[in-house]
């Protein structure tokens, strides 16, 4: 009787154990990019021989999940990509950009949505607040593109819990739109400060300083 007491503890454990383990999946552009990880075909800018981040274990997304003890389920992160459909010099990023990578994430617990660079450093167009009927003109706007995006991923992953990172010195439209439609949509927004960057892009000091952030905002 004992030995059957034991064995039903031990399946308990094991069994809270693995429903425990939180599956993580990361929709960005370039900061959360690593050669090998992402898809074959996407854009990375890490390694670089201007950046000192040159291990995966030294990435943001790798140093959060290890810490918390969960495991990656999709890094669909495409470097230079937008949220919205415009892109460097007015071009049409609509293939690429976040919107069009929505349903790439797998089956996740967990949604990190680190987006908005691209568009700031693109001066990609803000337009108006717009939360339903989006048209493909209407994404080539910032604002609209983001409501669209959120609306998307919580339709399509209803169970995951969605955390939007907002990067640090980017210019105060972007900054002030992702915290409009985020609070919109009731998605948690956590604002990055003080990141050591090298080349524009997180270095290892910026990369732990991110994870130790998120640690901090996510209870």
């Amino acid at each position: 009787m004992k030995r059957i007491f034991t064995l039903a503890l031990m399946a308990f454990a094991m069994l809270s154990a693995s429903a425990q383990t939180k599956k993580v999946s990361i929709l960005g552009d370039s900061y959360s990019t690593f050669q090998g990880v992402i898809p074959a075909n996407y854009a990375s800018f890490y390694p670089n021989d201007r950046n000192d981040v040159v291990e995966v274990e030294q990435t943001w997304w790798s140093l959060y999940i290890k810490a918390q003890g969960y495991q990656l389920e999709k890094n669909d992160s495409w470097g230079g990509t937008t949220i919205c459909g415009t892109g460097y010099g007015g071009m049409d990023f609509s293939r690429n950009n976040f919107i069009s990578r929505v349903d790439s994430l797998g089956n996740p617990d967990i949604i990190f949505v680190f987006g908005g660079t691209n568009d700031a450093w693109a001066n990609s167009p803000m337009g108006e607040y717009q939360y339903a009927d989006w048209t493909k003109e209407d994404c080539m706007k910032f604002r609209p593109a983001l409501a669209c995006l959120f609306d998307k991923l919580q339709k399509r992953y209803p169970e995951a819990k969605i955390y939007s990172l907002l990067n640090s010195e980017l210019r105060e439209p972007v900054n002030e739109s992702m915290r409009e439609v985020c609070k919109h949509y009731n998605i948690q927004l956590i604002e990055l400060h003080d990141i050591e960057k090298q080349n524009g892009h997180p270095s290892i000091s910026g990369m732990k300083s991110i994870c130790e952030q998120l640690t901090e905002a996510i209870k």
